[in-house]
């Protein structure tokens, strides 16, 4: 008998749209950003310029932008346009990739109500390597099944999936106040070990079951996963000192950081670091 993780697993990608994969295909991978409101508790305002560096690099460089949840605040904020005006200069960019079709948005548990808002957001997608496709000549045939499944990961938990608007108000009202006094909420997968722990052996195990490979974010720690766990997570945007992301390219995958760094000179600029991989497809295949 199916478990509820696994019934909210299988209906995300019940519908979802797949997105080809090609040997020069370039996509990031980005999950919870949360942005907020400008105010003590956006947990986005530290990274701000290191995701927006990030930004800058992946347009410039032809990348497919692809949110993976969580994106924005709207459990401990009520109103979008605010959070759009305070940092007007990422949804600014954000517009750019959407003019060239190279944008695609998740929705998670702490975004969940823009399941409705517009065509743009997804509860999951899928990335197929097409490597039958006549026009990609360079593709080998073994990849032609290799498919990346993509949600936010909240379907692990019943109070961050089908009970999110119960978390949604413990966090708006109880959860929030109590965080600008240190006090961590211990119903979050992010900032509780156990929940944590639980909710990737669930994806991983969803992921090996269905002889798929999983990607997600949620949880916000960072994973490079390979041909026996099948699962991968972004991190986060809200890392004390840097930001992760997934990136594909040259039909492979890597685990890579975003972080300040300091030159001989003492000056400062944004550095991009690879943590993990890249491993390549073939290898997965």
């Amino acid at each position: 008998m199916k478990t509820g993780c696994e019934k909210r697993l299988e209906k995300s990608f019940r519908k979802a749209p797949v997105i080809p994969l090609h040997s020069h295909s370039k996509v990031v991978l980005i999950s919870d950003c949360h942005r907020g409101t400008g105010n003590s508790n956006d947990n986005f305002l530290k990274n701000q310029h290191l995701y927006y560096a990030a930004l800058q690099y992946y347009y410039s460089r032809g990348f497919t932008y692809i949110e993976m949840g969580d994106g924005d605040e709207l459990w401990e904020n009520r109103s979008l346009s605010t959070i759009r005006e305070i940092h007007s200069d990422v949804f600014w960019q954000l517009s750019l990739f959407e003019k060239e079709h190279r944008l695609y948005m998740l929705y998670g548990n702490h975004d969940h109500v823009m399941k409705n808002s517009s065509d743009t957001y997804h509860e999951g997608i899928i990335l197929k390597m097409c490597g039958c496709a006549q026009e990609d000549k360079n593709a080998c045939p073994k990849l032609h099944c290799l498919e990346f499944y993509l949600t936010h990961g909240h379907q692990a938990e019943l109070l961050n999936s089908t009970l999110w608007r119960l978390s949604r108000f413990l966090v708006r009202y109880l959860w929030k106040p109590l965080e600008q006094l240190g006090v961590l909420d211990p119903t979050s997968a992010a900032k509780n070990y156990h929940r944590r722990r639980k909710s990737e052996m669930r994806l991983s195990s969803w992921a090996v079951k269905n002889n798929c490979y999983l990607i997600t974010g949620h949880t916000h720690r960072p994973m490079l996963g390979d041909e026996n766990t099948r699962y991968f997570n972004t991190g986060s945007c809200v890392h004390p000192r840097c930001i992760t992301c997934l990136e594909i390219e040259n039909a492979s995958i890597c685990l890579v950081k975003w972080w300040v760094e300091v030159k001989r000179d003492n000056s400062l600029f944004v550095a991009r670091e690879v943590l993990a991989g890249p491993i390549s497809f073939y290898e997965l295949g």
